[in-house]
């Protein structure tokens, strides 16, 4: 059975709690919303880091990488984490419908056994990424651009030096919070619950949706050597929550990628695991990760055979009368 093939009738995911605005309207409405947050969050980020360091915020730029301004720095991200990502989709799915958690996934219920699938296949997917890695760092690319993606590499590798100053444990437990729970949290709640699913509902097209918002969710990092890793991530989260329904489950996924690379950066203070991959890529991890896209695609194709079927209160009035009794219990 092919994993893209469409789950059940009720995937079409429109209910009677809409409120009557499209999905497709939702769709470039979250989109709007986001960039608005942005925006908020950058000007509530501005005299919260002025207070926290006396500083203007132009030199904030300037202070990247400067470990004595860790706190703030992770005080700015969560503002614009939330802002820019949460709520918007919350804001959103309140405007298209009365049951907002419902519709972004938050109340859909899992179990373990697909836990432990999303676990294995995360796991997987680490090293299947890392082959893609390899590939996007021998993307041949013109010498100024090579040069202006490794300025934007570099900022963001400041970013994460200064936001990760993992002293001991409790900074560790910090640094799971604020940069592996919390953009998982509100990353899932945006690109699979806000943009994936209503993109899906309103073209009834799945694999089309998924492959679209991950290669948004790629872009929106800024990362040229991170953006083929990224998307296949964007297209594995997106596979775990259409299939499941749930976004706790695309969370845990996202989180499990997070707090590797947290963990990493804890035991081993390396400041990008990025450059560790481009500077030195053991021949065994490219076959690895070959070996284990089959295994992806067996599990992928377990876990949506596992998980239980949307229900019927699901379904719109409307598709109740069109289907047949066995058709919608199917």
């Amino acid at each position: 059975m092919a994993i893209f093939e469409p789950v059940n009738l009720t995937q079409s995911m429109y209910d009677s709690n809409s409120k009557g605005i499209s999905y497709t309207a939702g769709f470039f409405i979250v989109i709007a919303f986001a960039i608005g947050g942005l925006f908020i969050g950058t000007l509530i980020s501005v005299p919260i880091w002025s207070s926290m360091t006396g500083k203007s915020i132009m030199d904030m730029k300037d202070e990247l990488g400067n470990p004595a301004y860790s706190n703030a720095f992770k005080v700015v991200q969560t503002v614009s984490t939330l802002f820019g990502f949460l709520i918007p989709a919350i804001a959103t799915a309140f405007l298209l419908n009365r049951k907002p958690y419902k519709l972004l996934g938050f109340t859909k219920k899992f179990n373990w056994p697909q836990i432990v699938l999303v676990l294995t296949i995360m796991f997987l997917a680490l090293f299947s990424s890392t082959l893609l890695g390899y590939f996007n760092q021998h993307v041949p690319v013109p010498a100024s651009w090579k040069i202006s993606f490794q300025n934007l590499e570099d900022e963001y590798n400041n970013q994460v030096q200064a936001i990760m100053q993992l002293k001991d444990f409790k900074d560790y437990l910090v640094g799971l919070a604020v940069m592996a729970f919390l953009p998982a949290l509100c990353e899932e709640s945006l690109f699979r619950g806000g943009l994936q699913n209503f993109l899906t509902r309103s073209t009834k097209k799945p694999w089309l949706s998924i492959l679209i918002v991950s290669i948004l969710f790629s872009a929106v990092h800024f990362s040229f050597y991170g953006f083929l890793p990224r998307m296949f991530l964007g297209v594995i989260l997106g596979l775990i929550y259409y299939y499941t329904g749930s976004l706790w489950l695309s969370i845990l996924a996202h989180f499990t990628n997070n707090a590797f690379a947290v963990s990493q950066f804890y035991f081993s203070h390396s400041v990008s695991v990025k450059q560790a991959a481009e500077e030195n890529t053991p021949v065994s991890f490219i076959y690895i990760g070959l070996a284990a896209l089959p295994f992806l695609v067996i599990l992928l194709t377990v876990l949506k055979r596992i998980s239980p079927r949307r229900d019927e209160e699901d379904l719109s009035l409307e598709d109740i009368r069109d289907k047949t009794p066995w058709e919608i219990n199917k």
